[in-house]
């Protein structure tokens, strides 16, 4: 499996995790949720569906693949915070073209700088999560290769 696709794989599993703390906030309104921060971004406020729909998308084809390609570069010791030093450096060039390409209200006045918080948090644990499955996965490629190669007996 080349490092693409199981950036894939780790894509999903971080994806569902970083929703899965998300849906709290959709019901509870602690801070914008970012799904509708993304649909504000792109210019189409209080569309959730769309916001879902990058989300998704972002994580498992974009972020989750890029990782694959740039975790042995990456500056760290641990996969976790590789994943970690990953996901704020996506955070740091979202908040840039939010700040761009955003307007004023992609943020509400209620919510700030808590929600900007929250996305760091929420990409933190997208970084956690992206890094350790990744991880497990090469872990199994190289068990199974080893195993592959061990077992075979010459004569």
């Amino acid at each position: 499996m080349s490092r693409v696709q199981k950036g894939m794989i780790a894509g999903v599993a971080a994806t569902v995790a970083v929703s899965l703390l998300e849906i709290p906030n959709l019901f509870l309104n602690w801070f914008d949720p970012f799904q509708g921060v993304i649909a504000t971004m792109i210019g189409m406020p209080g569309n959730m569906a769309v916001g879902w729909a990058i989300h998704a998308f972002s994580g498992v084809f974009i972020l989750g693949p890029l990782f694959g390609l740039m975790c042995p570069r990456l500056p760290t010791d641990t996969p976790e915070t590789k994943g970690i030093v990953f996901a704020v450096g996506a955070w740091v060039v979202m908040m840039g073209a939010i700040l761009m390409l955003g307007d004023y209200r992609t943020f509400s006045a209620a919510a700030g700088f808590g929600t900007i918080g929250w996305l760091l948090i929420t990409h933190a644990v997208f970084g956690i999560v992206l890094g350790n499955v990744y991880a497990r996965l090469v872990t199994r490629e190289k068990r199974q290769a080893a195993h592959f190669m061990g077992g075979a007996t010459a004569h």
